[in-house]
């Protein structure tokens, strides 16, 4: 796994290569394009990306490495997100996510996967819900975090036996 990491940190990978043929296809429309609408478009894709890579993301099993990968990604398509937006006030993480809920919650899973120890979990989960910028149910986070192969799946069930706020 620590070569497949090394060579995904010096390869281009596929949420690169993903963002660039969609800039292929996306600027010829752009350009003919108010900025409100160009950034519904751009919007409206990112949204529906970050659903499919939600599907592929709960198909697959995660090392601590691949959860690092996933999270460059996160950023990735964050900043590619950013660095396209005419808009100003969509140029947060934080308003970019509002206006796009499947961009937030392929975030929030991001975060979530990134943890080193379970035991930080309970916190990023309520300081983020504090923040109002968590939407994942326990459920779904007990499910994602049984992706990671280090966690044991008993240790996830008993972490977060507490009631969905």
């Amino acid at each position: 796994d620590d070569e497949a990491f090394e060579l995904s940190q010096i390869s281009e990978g596929f949420v690169v290569r993903m963002c660039s043929r969609l800039d292929e296809l996306i600027d010829p429309l752009r350009v003919h394009l108010v900025p409100k609408l160009s950034d519904d478009l751009l919007v409206g894709i990112l949204g529906g990306m970050s659903k499919r890579m939600e599907v592929a993301i709960r198909k697959s099993k995660f090392t601590p490495l691949g959860a690092i990968s996933l999270d460059s990604d996160v950023r990735y398509i964050m900043n590619f997100a950013k660095d396209r937006i005419d808009s100003p006030q969509l140029k947060s993480n934080v308003t970019l996510c509002k206006v796009c809920p499947p961009l937030a919650r392929l975030n929030q899973i991001a975060l979530l996967m990134n943890v080193d120890d379970l035991e930080d979990v309970l916190d990023l989960i309520s300081v983020s819900k504090r923040k109002g910028v968590w939407d994942l149910k326990l459920d779904e986070a007990k499910t994602l975090l049984s992706l990671r192969v280090d966690f044991e799946g008993d240790k996830v069930n008993d972490l977060l036996q507490m009631d969905d706020e």
